[in-house]
C-alpha cells in the first residue's frame, strides 16, 4: 500500500516537473522570439562598391592647410578677424618639407584606422590640390607640390582607401556670396556674389578631384550654409568615382549623417542607427586644425566615443591637425598609438560583430555579439566593479576580458535588488574599473547556445511557485 502511494506521489512529482519544465520551454521560445523581434534593424547597405564604407568603420580625418602656420585654428581668419589681404599672404609661406604621406599612414594603422579624409579645400579657400580654376592652391606656393596627389599616390599604393573633404563655404572665391552669416565673411570689397556661378566653381573643382587622382573613396562636404539644392553635383561624383560615399552636408541628403564632436542627434537610447552614420571628433578640444599649446581630450573621453558608436553600427572619423611642417603633433600621435592598442584588443567586438544592446536592460554597458557570442562593453562610467546583465540568467561557458585576456568572474545568483522578480541576472564581478580607469573595458562571453535563449522568459518567478506545488 505504502509502495503505491509512494508511486503514485512519486508520479504526481514527476508530471508537476515535466510541466513546469514544458511552461519554461514554451516561456523560453516566447522569450525568445520577443528578443528577435526587438533585434534592431541596421542600417540599409549600398549593395555596390560603396559598401567598402561598412567594412572600414574607423577613419582618420585630417585637416591641414594655411592656418597651420599661425598655430591658433583652422577658421582663423573668420574667428580672428584676419582681412583676407593679410591672411592670403600666408601662401608664401607655405612650405611642409616634412609631410610624408606615408607616415601619416603608419600612424593611421597604428591606431587601428581603415580609410583617411584630407581637407582639400577649406572655408579659407586655399587647396591643398593643383586646380585649374585659381591659383590659390599649393602649387603657387614655395613648397610647389600637389599634397593631394602625394597622398592618393601612397593610399593607391597601399590600398588605403581616401576620401576628400571639400568647403562649400568659400572665403576667398570672388563668386562666393559671402554675407556674415555663420562661417561666413562680411560682404568684401571688390566681391561679385553670385551663387550660380561659384557653383559652376565648385562643380569644375570637384570635377578635377574625381578626375585627376585616381580612385576615390567619398566626398565629405561642409558648410552649405545656403542650404542650396542641386542633386546634380552628387549625380556626377558617383558618375566619376562609384565607389564614393557622400555625405549629409552637400547639395542633397548624401549617403550618411555627420554627428560632430559627441553630439548624438537620436533621442533617448539607439541600440543602433538606423540610418548610416558617420561621426567625427578632434583629438584636439579647441581645434580641428593644428593649434599651437593644443588641450588634448582624454584618451578615456575619446576611446569611448569611438566605442560608443562603433558597437552601434557607425563610422567613426578620428581628426589630427598637422603642424606647417607636414608632421602629425607628437602628442596626437601617441593619443593615437594608445588607441590603437585599446583598439587591437577589442576590434574582433567591432569589426564584423552586430549591435546587441536589445538583449539587456542595462542602459550603461553596450553589447555586440558574433553568433553565440557576446561582447559587453563599459563605455559609459561605470558605477562599481560588477556588471548586471539583466534578463540574461545563463552563465557563458568562458568569459574574458578583451583588454586583458585576462578571465571574468560571472555569477547568476539573485542580489538583494532582485527581490521583486526573485530570479538570479547574469553578473560580470570584479572588474578591473579603478586599475583600467582610462578606457573601455569590453568583456567576452561565449555561450554554448543561441543568445536569444539566455534571457529570463516572462514571468520565469514562477519557477518557485511550481518547484513549491
Amino acid at each position: 500500500m505504502n509502495r503505491h502511494r509512494h508511486s503514485r506521489r512519486d508520479f504526481i512529482k514527476c508530471a508537476t516537473a515535466a510541466a513546469a519544465a514544458s511552461v519554461l520551454s514554451l516561456r523560453r521560445i516566447v522569450a525568445a522570439a520577443r528578443a528577435e523581434e526587438k533585434a534592431p534593424k541596421l542600417a540599409p547597405r549600398f549593395g555596390d562598391g560603396r559598401d567598402w564604407w561598412f567594412e572600414k568603420r574607423f577613419g582618420m580625418f585630417v585637416h591641414w592647410g594655411l592656418y597651420a602656420i599661425h598655430g591658433f585654428h583652422e577658421q582663423e581668419q573668420w574667428r580672428a578677424r584676419v582681412p583676407r589681404s593679410e591672411y592670403v599672404k600666408l601662401a608664401k609661406q607655405w612650405n611642409p618639407v616634412k609631410f610624408n604621406p606615408d607616415a601619416w599612414l603608419d600612424i593611421a594603422e597604428e591606431a587601428g584606422m581603415k580609410y583617411i579624409c584630407l581637407t582639400t579645400k577649406h572655408h579659407d579657400g586655399f587647396c591643398l590640390f593643383e586646380s585649374k580654376h585659381t591659383a590659390y592652391n599649393t602649387m603657387h606656393t614655395p613648397y610647389g607640390k600637389d599634397i593631394v596627389k602625394l597622398l592618393a599616390d601612397a593610399c593607391h599604393r597601399r590600398k588605403f582607401p581616401l576620401c576628400l573633404y571639400y568647403s562649400i563655404a568659400d572665403w576667398h572665391q570672388p563668386n562666393y556670396p559671402n554675407q556674415g552669416r555663420h562661417h561666413e565673411l562680411p560682404p568684401q570689397a571688390g566681391d561679385q556674389a553670385d551663387l550660380m556661378r561659384y557653383i559652376e566653381f565648385l562643380k569644375a573643382q570637384v570635377r578635377e578631384l574625381c578626375a585627376n587622382y585616381g580612385e576615390i573613396h567619398g566626398i565629405w562636404w561642409d558648410m552649405n550654409v545656403d542650404k542650396h539644392v542641386d542633386r546634380s553635383i552628387n549625380d556626377m561624383i558617383r558618375q566619376l568615382q562609384p565607389k564614393a560615399v557622400i555625405n549629409d552636408r552637400g547639395y542633397d541628403e548624401g549617403d550618411f549623417g555627420t554627428p560632430e564632436r559627441d553630439y548624438s542627434p537620436e533621442k533617448g537610447f539607439a541600440p543602433c542607427f538606423e540610418k548610416r552614420t558617420e561621426a567625427c571628433q578632434s583629438v584636439g578640444v579647441e581645434s580641428w586644425g593644428y593649434r599651437k599649446n593644443e588641450d588634448y581630450y582624454s584618451d578615456r573621453h575619446l576611446i569611448r566615443g569611438i566605442d560608443r558608436y562603433l558597437a552601434r553600427d557607425a563610422n567613426y572619423l578620428l581628426n589630427v591637425g598637422p603642424k606647417p611642417d607636414g608632421t602629425i603633433p607628437d602628442e596626437a600621435a601617441a593619443i593615437l598609438r594608445r588607441i590603437g592598442k585599446w583598439y587591437r584588443s577589442v576590434k574582433e567586438s567591432l569589426e564584423g560583430a552586430a549591435p546587441a544592446s536589445h538583449l539587456t536592460a542595462n542602459r550603461n554597458v553596450l553589447l555586440t555579439r558574433r553568433d553565440n557570442t557576446l561582447y559587453v562593453h563599459l563605455q559609459a562610467d561605470p558605477v562599481g566593479g560588477a556588471v548586471k546583465l539583466k534578463p540574461l540568467t545563463v552563465a557563458p561557458r568562458k568569459a574574458t576580458l578583451l583588454n586583458t585576456g585576462q578571465p571574468v568572474e560571472c555569477a547568476v545568483d539573485m542580489a538583494p535588488s532582485d527581490h521583486v522578480e526573485h530570479v538570479g541576472y547574469l553578473r560580470l564581478r570584479e572588474l578591473p574599473v579603478n586599475t583600467m580607469a582610462n578606457t573601455v573595458l569590453v568583456a567576452k562571453l561565449e555561450f554554448d547556445r543561441p543568445l536569444e535563449t539566455i534571457a529570463a522568459p516572462p514571468g520565469a518567478a514562477d519557477r518557485d511557485d511550481l518547484r513549491r506545488r
